[in-house]
């Protein structure tokens, strides 16, 4: 790992950022480069920041995630990395975020517009507005009591069809399944 890195005061305020999950990086003999009244320690490198916490997700003011490993540990702390270009500016009042799926996970999680695997296809919305979208995908992929009123040989098509329309339409969940 490299040496000590210094950030600048508030390096943690206002931004979204994506972590992966790693194991227990080599660490020289040091102390942390910045512990947080929550119990959070980070090592920062010119590459990028080492974060070991027990909580993910809204931290203060920026919303953090960690990419779990594939391997399921009981641990309650996990280690965290993430380079520099992987923070990204975040607010409540700008349009920052669009909703990637996973339908293999039967999943869906948000994304910040720098993030390189952005199309410019998906709506772009704020933080609040991609929640609430978030929240009926969810349900759409995890809920079955919805599609009782459908006829649809598969539900997992039928799934996908509307999850895509919350993604990249600005229609509302009712409409589209009145469309459909």
């Amino acid at each position: 790992m490299d040496k000590k890195f210094n950030v600048p005061e508030g390096f943690f305020k206002n931004t979204f950022c994506v972590f992966n999950e790693i194991q227990v990086p080599e660490i020289e003999q040091r102390k942390f480069d910045y512990e947080s009244k929550s119990g959070s320690c980070y090592y920062f490198t010119k590459q990028g920041m080492y974060r070991l916490s027990n909580h993910w997700g809204r931290l203060a003011n920026s919303k953090w995630r960690l990419i779990p490993l594939s391997i399921e540990t009981d641990k309650k702390f996990k280690w965290g990395f993430a380079p520099w270009t992987s923070f990204y500016p975040d607010n409540a009042l700008d349009e920052l975020y669009f909703i990637q799926p996973d339908y293999l996970n039967n999943s869906v999680n948000y994304q910040h517009k720098n993030n390189p695997d952005y199309d410019n296809k998906a709506i772009l919305r704020t933080s609040f507005e991609t929640t609430k979208r978030i929240k009926q995908a969810r349900n759409i992929l995890t809920l079955t009591s919805w599609a009782k009123y459908f006829e649809y040989e598969d539900i997992d098509d039928l799934r996908k069809i509307i999850v895509e329309q919350l993604i990249y339409t600005n229609k509302k969940l009712e409409e589209i399944k009145r469309e459909l």
